[in-house]
């Protein structure tokens, strides 16, 4: 007789190991007579496979809804970041990432070593530039 094995613990394992042995026994000692029983005996099974699998598939969307609230939350700062980083590049930085996204091209080594020569001051000295300018 061939096995299959079906993730269930404690009382549930229990009670399908015993309708399985008990399905098992009807089937070797009946002539046909109880086949009512034996679809009774099916049903209960299926029922019990269909509820391990529900459980399942519960405790699998409360991971994948915990997932996605990580992700918005990641998304949020990472927007927030970017919109900081656009507003401490200069006219000139923001050109020529506008340039390179247009054109698909990564930025090339050699214009990144020049670059790194000509660096904007501190994002805080430019932030505290910002923010002692005029207000409106």
């Amino acid at each position: 007789m061939r096995e299959t094995v079906l993730p269930v613990h404690g009382r549930d394992e229990m009670a399908m190991k015993l309708l399985f042995w008990e399905l098992e026994q009807h089937l070797k000692s009946s002539s046909g007579a109880s086949v009512v029983a034996i679809d009774n005996k099916i049903e209960q099974a299926m029922d019990l496979v269909k509820s391990h699998l529900m459980y399942a598939v519960r405790e699998e969307v409360e991971v994948l809804k915990e997932q996605i609230k990580e992700l918005i939350e990641r998304n949020s700062q990472l927007e927030q970041e970017n919109n900081l980083l656009k507003n401490l590049a200069s006219p000139e930085q923001l050109a020529q990432f506008q340039a390179q996204v247009q054109t698909g091209s990564p930025p090339s080594s050699s214009s990144s070593s020049t670059q790194g020569a000509q660096q904007p001051p501190a994002p805080s000295a430019q932030l505290a530039a910002q923010n002692s300018g005029p207000s409106a």
